[in-house]
């Protein structure tokens, strides 16, 4: 369950409970898609995956701390995916990494389930925005999601291609996280399925952004 656990109240010791967790996460997700965030309950939930109410709350202290939970699964996914692709395509340069990273993540809105309303912490009111007040921090309190993105990216970016670490990385990435993010919310208003233009432009956008301020 890699980084998930870390989002739980407590850490599910057993086989069945792991098998819990994900369930509820599952049916989280396709809630997300079926009724939006403001009808989603816990109760439901919990109903649907066949899970006592007070199971629920041994591992998820609400609605909130469930859908952190799924967000930081789905960046877990993401990333994990990322990874994957990186090692088999040998890429010749880090900027490489951009057009990958923004395919993985087209392909996650168009078909993860929960993915178009909550990807990495941020939750929008229905696939294509406005996001809802208070949610730019799911991830972490402390900081906001797009800040938690742009640094497990550069662990990637280090150790997977070594990009030389750094403040100019660490700002770089965090620009490009944000630029990438702005662009594609319009690209995914635009069409459900993300404007192919729009994705066009979003890479072209941060390969030269990138280009200009990293070795």
């Amino acid at each position: 369950m890699g980084g998930m656990t870390s989002a739980l109240r407590r850490r599910p010791a057993q086989r069945r409970s792991v098998e819990r967790v994900e369930r509820m996460l599952d049916e989280c997700a396709r809630l997300l898609d079926e009724l939006g965030y403001e009808a989603l309950t816990t109760k439901e939930v919990a109903r649907r995956a066949g899970v006592p109410i007070g199971t629920f709350y041994q591992f998820f202290p609400d609605k909130q701390g469930l859908v952190r939970a799924l967000a930081v699964r789905n960046l877990d996914a993401f990333l994990s995916r990322v990874s994957e692709r990186i090692a088999e395509a040998h890429l010749g340069h880090w900027t490489d990494l951009v057009d990958l990273a923004i395919d993985e993540f087209v392909a996650m809105k168009r078909t993860t389930p929960g993915f178009a309303v909550v990807d990495f912490g941020e939750v929008l009111a229905r696939p294509g925005g406005p996001p809802l007040e208070g949610t730019r921090r799911t991830l972490d309190r402390a900081q906001d999601n797009n800040v938690v993105v742009a640094e497990r990216l550069r662990a990637l970016a280090v150790d997977l291609l070594d990009a030389p670490p750094g403040d100019g990385l660490d700002r770089a990435l965090l620009v490009a996280v944000e630029a990438t993010d702005a662009v594609l919310k319009v690209a995914f208003r635009i069409q459900p399925d993300g404007d192919p233009f729009m994705i066009a432009e979003c890479k072209l956008l941060v390969r030269r952004y990138l280009a200009e301020h990293l070795p």
